[in-house]
């Protein structure tokens, strides 16, 4: 199916730089109170457009800039002609500069305010405006509270800027966080949107600039590279004289006893993503099963270690880990892969191995934990991966020297010299097992095809996950192997294979 045109930029930056942006237009000569007003206005048109019947609207108002962007809306809607009225989570008098400009607007527009209590009735369009990107630590009383009666009110709910709660940085929940259905942000995409519990929170998401220009975001480094149709790299086209030995020789090591079907998931996936050859090294029992599931892969049923070092010097990428187990024949074929210098991706058992300091990663890998995996390679806990999921990614890649794919929602891609991608497309029917393994394939045919470590793992990853939201559209009961042809389709729309 054609993808649709993704409006929103590719740059994704911290809180911290995203106000710099905001100084630097102010300083350019945009005042204040006028990026407010453009921001009120965005969030108006944008809520309008979703609710075109809605006539009331409740907004729910803090102490800061956020706040302020929450008057100027009622205001808006006040002159529109719709019943408003402003909860005041904190003392209005409190704001200052230009929140407290906005706020004299919105009484001189006829908006009622008043304070909120914990019995304070919500009706029609509810607009946070509570907290904004300055939030650092766990959400406090009595915001926590009004975030809570916010959630349980079934009512529709448009965020300013971010919704309250969630982190900017990390797309962590601080405590408690506004679930909205439509959040509306300004100047520069925060990280914290793509990634982390962000999709539990952000709903439909929509940018305004407001107008700044290209020279405001001059020299402020990207944090982060949100993967979309406009930037994907792309494996180079085919020759009409191409023929398989150009086009790499995937060998995937995985399959001990029980665990067969992990490994013919990746071969599947390795040979429809493009690989000239792929052979498999398995348990000699998984072997019919392999000829019958994928007779075009070269299957070598594998007792010992000694049997890969012949194949070992005819291929020339290696995927490992997908079912191989902890136990002494998945150790020894591991080690193996280990000394081979080939180009290698390490999946599932490979990276738990490889935590347990049983082995060292070779040059030239990409690593694809999910967060447990990752956890047990740094040496933290899960909570503390998910908690910063770009730091841990880049500590990873660092600490490994090797392309990292950090997997969950908005899965990251890192590498060791600071890059990160980010992709955050998928759906929730992909929560299911061997997932995995088709993405470890993926990576396994584009290296084999020539990518560079780090771009054949931001392509797969997005292949993967965008396979998964197409497949997932069906509903629950998506299998792994649902995935293989939509990568298949996805990957000849992105990069056709022929000039």
């Amino acid at each position: 199916m054609p993808q649709t045109k993704d409006e929103l930029p590719d740059a994704l930056y911290g809180a911290a730089q995203v106000r710099e942006l905001d100084a630097r237009l102010i300083a350019a000569g945009t005042p204040g109170i006028e990026l407010m007003q453009r921001a009120a206005r965005a969030t108006w048109r944008a809520l309008v457009r979703l609710w075109p019947d809605a006539s009331e609207l409740t907004v729910l108002a803090g102490h800061g800039n956020n706040a302020g962007d929450g008057y100027l809306i009622a205001a808006l809607a006040s002159r529109a002609g719709w019943a408003v009225r402003v909860l005041a989570v904190g003392d209005p008098q409190r704001l200052q500069g230009d929140a407290a400009l906005a706020h004299a607007e919105a009484l001189a527009a006829g908006v009622a305010s008043q304070h909120w209590a914990y019995d304070s009735e919500l009706r029609g369009v509810l607009v946070d405006a509570l907290l904004g990107t300055g939030l650092s630590g766990e959400v406090r009383e009595p915001c926590a509270a009004a975030i809570n009666a916010i959630n349980a009110s079934g009512l529709p709910v448009t965020a300013v800027d971010i919704p309250s709660g969630l982190c900017a940085d990390t797309g962590r929940t601080l405590g408690v966080a506004v679930q909205a259905d439509l959040t509306v942000t300004f100047i520069g995409l925060k990280v914290g949107l793509f990634t982390g519990d962000a999709a539990d929170h952000i709903g439909e998401l929509v940018f305004n600039d407001l107008q700044a220009g290209a020279d405001i975001y001059r020299d402020i480094p990207v944090r982060v590279r949100r993967l979309n149709p406009g930037n994907l790299p792309r494996p180079a086209p085919r020759a009409p004289t191409a023929h398989k030995g150009r086009f790499g020789h995937v060998l995937l090591i995985g399959g001990d006893h029980g665990f067969g079907g992990a490994i013919l998931l990746s071969t599947e996936a390795a040979l429809r993503s493009g690989a000239g050859m792929v052979s498999l090294a398995t348990r000699p029992e998984h072997v019919p099963a392999a000829l019958t599931r994928v007779p075009e892969a070269m299957a070598l049923g594998t007792s010992s270690a000694n049997q890969l070092m012949g194949l070992l010097e005819k291929v020339s990428t290696l995927v490992v880990g997908p079912g191989l187990g902890q136990a002494s024949w998945g150790r020894a074929l591991l080690s193996a892969a280990a000394n081979a210098s080939l180009p290698q991706v390490w999946d599932a058992d490979a990276l738990n191995l490889l935590a347990s300091g049983f082995v060292q990663l070779p040059k030239d890998c990409v690593i694809t934990p999910h967060p447990g995996e990752a956890a047990r390679l740094l040496g933290i806990g899960t909570a503390e991966v998910q908690a910063d999921r770009a730091a841990a990614a880049l500590a990873l890649s660092k600490k490994y020297s090797a392309v990292v794919v950090l997997k969950g929602s908005g899965s990251l891609i890192a590498h060791p010299d600071g890059r990160l991608s980010l992709c955050h497309q998928g759906h929730p029917a992909m929560a299911t097992g061997g997932l995995g393994d088709v993405l470890a394939g993926l990576i396994g045919a584009l290296l084999a095809q020539g990518m560079q470590a780090f771009d054949a793992a931001s392509l797969a990853v997005w292949l993967h996950a965008n396979a998964g939201l197409q497949q997932g559209k069906f509903g629950r009961g998506l299998a792994a192997s649902d995935l293989i042809p939509a990568i298949r389709q996805l990957l000849e729309e992105q990069a056709p294979c022929l000039k």
